[in-house]
């Protein structure tokens, strides 16, 4: 209910917002210019019966002053029949500069308060306020939840960069956006005559003394009333013996005798008046120009959570794709059942649809929400996709879920699978999921495969996922799954170096140019993006439009692409890259994969590897310019033929980017495994893991089964696992 209040005001108001905050912005800075403008003026000890006969005695026809917030004081004259109006120094009573009102700050300030068209501009004015304040409250309550409760609400937030921006942006200027929008609403409400009035209004006198002549320097009542209590002194008219001083203060409002200076008649400002002029104050700060700044500066942040807000609603409209068309749920035999906030992981389930109706599955997807499982009489499997919101909470399209499977009286035949979608980073990482497990059996449901995870839109972890599921089923399932189209660039070939043919095991070294794009296409967010070691090169081969994504083993800094590649029977694309020349091209795009990467600290990282495996990892050692401690195990075949790396290794061992490499080598007369060498050194490997270390595994699938057993047997001793490493974000694998 909250995360659809906020969205949809957000999405409505949007532009209202826009125009609210920016225009606020602009008129926070007018306290400040006004004081910047304003000459160091001394008004200490000076009462408003001096300055009025200082200010006469340079303008005789002076028939008003005022005193701004600012501490600026204007006289109004007549002289030679023409107005005139200046800022005055009230030390003097002469003119400083000619006073003039900007048209523009006008302009911005009906902007501001009603749009330019009158009562129903205020109105609608009003009504983004209320939009406004509504924003700020629901916001407070979903950062608390999104960070995992309120003693986490000012964690350092994490997740995608408009993700993080929305976030730190709303942490920032929440406060300010509610003060705002709760002072505008009470001046709205006062402006159309909804609040209690006591505005100070005298009543004019019956009678005057009829004298004239007075000076206003020797006139008690004026006298009594220091400058900086006064907003206005209006002069009587010239000649008129029955009119009076007009005299406006910060305590109220009289009128005062023009021959005797006596106060005829007064009426204090009232309680409401009081708190309508505090509350104007807080809301643009004048007579307060450095919080007029500040505000400024926290309503600016307005514009931040409406650019990404929209930002992020348009990439979750985006993320969902138009999913193959599938069969009516009475009729199918597989039900996937999505759970999405963002609308990310129906793009897994597009791709999880087409591999299962490629196997010849009867398929129907639908979001969590319509779990109907009376409709499902043929169905063999259910299969859960599910993401968490926050700490631990159902996603948008999972509503209810939990709730119809607590009130089935029986479960489901079909049998059911569960993979959660999370970010390892958050302290509930795919809480929902797990609770989804924990809830089936409860109720007795058949597993088909133990519930697993996919990291950060993980597409390896997906694939790994989906080979299990395949190997559940029966049969090969092989998930690619690209989260939408992207645009290449031509890479050329600069160098290569080979490996394993003496073992009819190809393999290559690839390194390409970085593209040359221009100014244009990066501006418009086609350029090269940035990369690093372990993030993902999809190429597309020439006679297909499925990427395949390879581990890039060199990030931006190093100035080039570089991949390992291994060449097998009927790969269409490993055939291609491998048959490439230099000065050949291929198309390609990067993809980040913050899922496999060392974490920023100074901890110990061990790199685990077999084969092309060694790409990412050989990334990380290049990269490693703040040596900190890296150790590498590395399986090959045989040192002769498929040592990919061998030179660089060493050298990057005397250059302190890589403390020890040990190397297994499986075709040698004494055999050996990465999980043997990973055994022979197990005291070292238990005691970097209790210290902190890291461990990234990069591979086969049968490599990384064996490195997980070796690493079970190692750490137990010490009451270590690698499933509570893995929790930890302390166990990365990159494996297909």
């Amino acid at each position: 209910m909250i995360r659809a209040l906020h969205k949809y005001t957000g999405l409505l108001a949007s532009i209202l917002l826009l125009v609210l905050a920016l225009s606020g912005v602009a008129l926070s800075v007018i306290p400040a210019w006004d004081k910047l403008q304003t000459p160091a003026l001394s008004e200490s000890g000076l009462s408003v019966g001096e300055l009025a006969a200082r200010i006469a005695t340079h303008y005789p026809g002076v028939e008003q002053i005022k005193r701004a917030p600012s501490g600026k004081i204007t006289a109004y004259f007549y002289a030679d029949n023409e107005p005139g109006a200046v800022v005055v120094d009230p030390a003097t009573g002469q003119g400083v500069s000619d006073y003039s009102f900007s048209p523009v700050v006008r302009w911005i300030k009906d902007l501001h308060r009603s749009l330019l068209l009158g009562d129903g501009g205020r109105l609608t004015m009003a009504a983004a306020a209320a939009a406004l304040f509504l924003l700020s409250a629901s916001g407070v309550s979903l950062i608390a939840r999104r960070m995992g409760g309120w003693r986490k609400a000012l964690a350092p937030a994490r997740g995608p960069f408009a993700s993080r921006m929305h976030v730190d942006a709303g942490r920032l200027s929440i406060p300010g956006l509610i003060l705002t929008s709760l002072t505008a609403l009470y001046m709205a409400l006062g402006s159309f005559e909804l609040l209690p009035q006591d505005t100070p209004q005298p009543v004019f006198p019956a009678a005057v003394s009829g004298e004239t002549g007075l000076p206003t320097s020797e006139m008690l009542a004026l006298g009594e009333v220091p400058v900086s209590q006064l907003r206005s002194l209006t002069f009587p008219y010239v000649g008129d013996a029955t009119d009076v001083f007009t005299l406006s203060t910060n305590s109220g409002k009289g009128y005062i005798d023009q021959g005797t200076g006596e106060m005829l008649a007064w009426d204090s400002a009232g309680i409401w008046q009081k708190i309508y002029e505090f509350i104007y104050l807080l809301h643009t700060g004048e007579g307060a120009w450095l919080w007029g700044l500040v505000l400024g500066l926290l309503v600016l942040g307005t514009a931040v959570l409406a650019t990404t807000g929209i930002f992020m609603w348009w990439l979750a409209r985006r993320a969902r794709p138009a999913l193959p068309k599938g069969v009516a749920a009475n009729k199918a035999d597989t039900i996937i059942l999505v759970g999405s906030e963002g609308g990310s992981t129906w793009g897994f389930a597009g791709t999880l649809m087409e591999g299962l109706m490629a196997c010849g599955h009867r398929v129907h997807t639908a979001p969590m929400s319509r779990f109907t499982p009376e409709k499902y009489s043929n169905a063999r499997q259910i299969i859960v996709l599910a993401a968490t919101y926050g700490d631990g909470k159902p996603p948008a399209s999972a509503k209810g879920f939990i709730d119809k499977v607590n009130a089935l009286q029986q479960a489901p035949a079909a049998r059911l699978a569960v993979l959660g979608f999370g970010d390892r980073q958050f302290p509930a990482y795919c809480a929902f999921a797990e609770q989804v497990v924990a809830l089936a059996k409860e109720k007795g449901w058949q597993s088909l495969l133990p519930m697993d995870t996919v990291n950060c839109q993980s597409p390896q972890d997906f694939s790994r996922w989906g080979y299990d599921l395949g190997q559940a089923l029966g049969h090969d399932l092989e998930l690619s799954h690209l989260a939408m189209q992207q645009h290449t660039h031509r890479l050329k070939l600069v160098s290569r170096r080979d490996f394993g043919l003496e073992l009819q095991t190809p393999t290559a070294i690839l390194r390409f140019a970085l593209p040359r794009t221009g100014l244009l296409a990066r501006l418009g967010g086609r350029g090269w993006k940035r990369f690093g070691a372990g993030d993902l090169l999809g190429v597309i081969p020439e006679t297909s439009n499925v990427a395949r994504l390879y581990s890039l083993a060199s990030g931006t800094r190093d100035g080039f692409v570089e991949i390992c590649v291994r060449k097998h029977s009927h790969g269409l694309c490993s055939g291609q890259l491998f048959n490439l020349a230099v000065g050949d091209e291929i198309s390609a795009f990067i993809r980040p994969n913050p899922s496999f990467a060392p974490a920023k600290n100074r901890k110990p990282v061990i790199l685990i590897g077999a084969g092309t495996g060694i790409g990412p990892l050989a990334g990380f050692v290049r990269a490693n310019h703040r040596q900190r401690p890296m150790r590498l195990y590395f399986g090959i075949r045989h040192p002769a033929a498929d040592f990919l790396y061998g030179q660089e290794i060493g050298q990057w061992q005397r250059e302190g980017k890589l403390e020890n490499a040990r190397i297994a080598a499986s075709r040698l007369q004494q055999a050996a495994y990465v999980q043997d060498i990973l055994r022979l050194d197990a005291t070292h490997v238990a005691e970097q893991v209790k210290n902190g270390a890291q461990i990234l595994v990069c591979g086969g699938r049968d490599m990384a089964a064996g490195v997980l057993q070796a690493l079970h047997e190692i750490l137990a001793p010490h009451g270590l696992e690698p499933a509570r490493l893995k929790a930890q974000g302390r166990y990365l694998e990159d494996v297909y």
